[in-house]
């Protein structure tokens, strides 16, 4: 962890201790490091690699808090449009896209969707390892998960950094297809998942910061591959 990311979260911690009875649990996402940080009383309790908004579409920086949260969530302005053979006729639809005839719109799936700006939220989805979102920030499935079970309404979200500034470049994270079924659902139960074929941002211990006594389609892949091995020329559009 950066010293300007642990000074940062080391303040954010000192300006809740007023609410500490009320708000254990906060979220800090840098930009530049393309990372998210969950802190449960005074600790980072769980690290998660992120893909922010990219250039024209950038997460907006501040401070703020959780709105809503949504387990199934699908995107209100994006999507595709498939035909009932599975073949996806548009990869970058929105609600307002040309339908054929035989055809479909689905729009893209944002599980573990949680909102802290309007339109703009922390969710499960696709890490190219690179900014690369409309504007929200995607995580791991399983890192999505943690976060949600944890965060409340009224979490504080503090956003800070650049995403023109990023420190480097990680692999690609790509979102496991669950089960045989060949339009997999991105909404099942991450405890379905083999342990091998997890998402696997790793999980560190908890790193004290301050002394407490000083205060489908869901997702559309084929033939049980993962998002790296999706079909020529597939380009699914999310937040």
């Amino acid at each position: 962890m950066r010293i300007a990311t642990r000074l940062v979260i080391v303040l954010f911690v000192i300006g809740l201790a007023p609410k500490v009875g009320a708000q254990q649990t906060a979220v800090i996402i840098n930009l530049t490091e393309q990372t998210a940080y969950l802190l449960e009383d005074g600790q980072v309790a769980f690290i998660s690699p992120i893909a922010s908004g990219k250039e024209g579409r950038d997460t907006p920086t501040g401070s703020f808090k959780v709105i809503s949260k949504d387990l199934n969530h699908e995107s209100r302005s994006y999507g595709l449009v498939g035909d009932s053979h599975g073949r996806i006729i548009n990869s970058n639809a929105n609600p307002s896209s040309h339908v054929p005839p035989g055809c479909h719109y689905i729009p893209a799936p944002m599980p573990y969707f949680m909102e802290f700006r309007n339109c703009v939220g922390m969710h499960a989805g696709y890490l190219p390892g690179c900014p690369a979102s409309h504007g929200c920030v995607r995580m791991p499935r399983d890192m999505a998960a943690e976060f949600f079970s944890r965060v409340r309404i009224g979490t504080p979200v503090k956003v800070i950094g650049s995403a023109r500034n990023v420190t480097r470049v990680r692999r690609a994270i790509p979102i496991i297809q669950l089960g045989d079924s060949k339009y997999a659902t991105a909404f099942s139960d991450p405890r379905q998942v083999p342990r091998s074929a997890r998402n696997s941002a790793r999980v560190r211990r908890a790193i004290p910061v301050i002394q407490p006594s000083h205060s489908q389609y869901a997702t559309v892949f084929f033939n049980s591959r993962v998002e790296t091995e999706r079909p020529r020329g597939f380009h699914y559009q999310e937040h």
